[in-house]
């Protein structure tokens, strides 16, 4: 049985050679410019635990993937946490600086003031900025802030005094209230509490915290001194105790108003203050601008434009506390 060979023509043959190494080409090309891109890696500072900025890191990786960011896909996402250790914060940014990441997060002025003085070309932006940024030199203006720096501000000029008025009209006997500071940080908010607690004719009992200890030792001090209610200021460390504050209140049966909603849905009393999950979610906007070749020193900080009162009503119940109608029908949300 004979075979048929079939042979190509010179030219035939060069020309499948071309084709087959145009392809080749092109297909080492592509896998070469996928090894070769790059995903943005951005990093998460904070000095509270991640546990307890696990509702506001959700909404910020929410406001991610509405534009278009898969974490593991075309974003990268780290954490870094001081727990609650401020000492720490200087050695977690440096370690980012030397990383040389695409981005840093920061969760209020420590963190921000440690980012900034570990690097001043990394992109750095503010979550809540608990203070005032321009005064504390962190930025040259809200409008233009100059420099790696920007982000939102979670403070609002009257926000302090609101707080106090609101805890007045939810107990209209209140004539003693203590405010509890974290001494490791200048607090805005006290100035603000003790102008209008001249004004409700409300005596202020300030204290300074510095570690947990103080802290457990306060609440039968304040106790002792007929503090009627006590008003936690902003900052990292009493997120990361937010727990044990809880507790003690409980315990010493003393309406507690605090800075943040997560407080309240964990078992405080009340607070009035700005949504920080909105705040979070917006910081996804500077992260995608930046991303996209934006200068932080171009875009303007943003101030808080979205605030809520929130009354956990089984927590009023439990110390033996009474709320009027007319602050239950003002509230955002009643945890019942």
């Amino acid at each position: 049985m004979s075979k048929k060979i079939m042979l190509l023509a010179p030219h035939a043959m060069l020309s499948a050679l071309s084709v087959f190494a145009a392809l080749l080409f092109a297909l080492c090309s592509s896998v070469e410019a996928q090894q070769s891109a790059k995903v943005p890696r951005i990093v998460f500072l904070s000095t509270a635990s991640l546990s307890s900025l696990s509702p506001w890191l959700e909404a910020f990786r929410q406001g991610l993937r509405e534009l278009g960011y898969v974490e593991g896909r075309n974003i990268a996402i780290e954490y870094r946490s001081a727990e609650g250790n401020v000492d720490r914060l200087p050695e977690l940014a440096a370690e980012l600086a030397r990383l040389k990441v695409d981005c840093i997060i920061t969760a209020g002025p420590t963190p921000t003031r440690a980012a900034k003085q570990a690097t001043s070309t990394i992109p750095i932006i503010m979550t809540t900025y608990g203070g005032d940024p321009v005064a504390d030199g962190t930025v040259a203006s809200l409008a233009r802030p100059g420099g790696n720096i920007t982000g939102l501000t979670n403070v609002s000029t009257d926000l302090a005094g609101k707080r106090l008025e609101l805890l007045k009209e939810a107990i209209p006997k209140l004539s003693r209230v203590a405010f509890f500071s974290d001494a490791r940080s200048s607090s805005i908010d006290l100035k603000e509490t003790e102008a209008t607690a001249r004004l409700l004719k409300i005596q202020l009992i300030s204290l300074e915290i510095r570690s947990l200890e103080e802290l457990e030792n306060a609440f039968p001090s304040i106790a002792k001194r007929r503090a009627d209610a006590f008003i936690t200021d902003r900052g990292g460390f009493f997120n990361t105790h937010q727990t044990r504050i809880i507790e003690l209140a409980a315990k010493h049966r003393l309406p507690g108003m605090y800075t943040e909603q997560e407080f309240v849905v964990a078992g405080g009393l009340m607070t009035y203050a700005t949504s920080i999950p909105d705040l979070y979610r917006r910081a996804a906007t500077y992260v995608d601008k930046i991303l996209k070749g934006r200068k932080p020193g171009d875009l303007p900080v943003e101030q808080p434009t979205k605030f809520e009162l929130v009354i956990n009503l089984k927590t009023a119940k439990q110390i033996g506390l009474t709320i009027p109608p007319n602050v239950l029908a003002r509230a955002d949300k009643v945890i019942r």
